[in-house]
């Protein structure tokens, strides 16, 4: 009875050395890949999760966007709104599924010497790689939705 208690707790010691072993690696594993995603040339940006937004203001009076996002702005030359004393309007689109009306828009801003800013999703530049090519030759501005459609395939365009 002592032999096999004996080499229970040998086989026992043995499967938890070797557990902690594996464990060991694992993690050393993991942190190697994260350090890896970390060192490439964003590793200077900051990974702040950052919320847009505005507060409307009443009179028609243009919108707080904040005092963070206005210095975020500021650093890397953003644009969030125009001067409030030009007379000038600023069009936008959101475009995340293809509805048969852009080549006629493009059309119409081309013939009209109208630049427009397009905030398209991920869908929408990898079933409609040619008007995303269209609207960057065109000279329009070409944006990321949100975040949360991140735009794999940009490159393909």
């Amino acid at each position: 009875m002592k032999k096999n208690y004996k080499k229970m707790k040998i086989l026992r010691t043995a499967m938890i050395t070797f557990s902690i072993l594996i464990l060991i690696v694992g993690f050393t594993s993991i942190g190697s890949k994260y350090e890896i995603a970390q060192t490439n040339s964003t590793g200077q940006l900051s990974n702040k999760k950052i919320c847009w937004g505005i507060k409307r203001e009443p009179d028609h009076k243009q919108p707080d966007v904040g005092s963070s996002n206005k210095m975020l702005l500021e650093q890397y030359n953003g644009i969030c709104m125009g001067d409030k004393d030009s007379k000038k309007v600023y069009l936008t689109f959101d475009s995340g599924y293809e509805a048969g009306y852009m080549e006629k828009i493009l059309e119409v801003l081309k013939k009209n010497n109208v630049k427009a800013c397009f905030f398209i999703t991920a869908h929408y530049l990898n079933t409609q790689p040619d008007l995303v090519k269209r609207m960057i030759d065109e000279g329009h501005i070409v944006g990321n939705h949100t975040p949360n459609y991140l735009m794999s395939g940009i490159n393909k365009v």
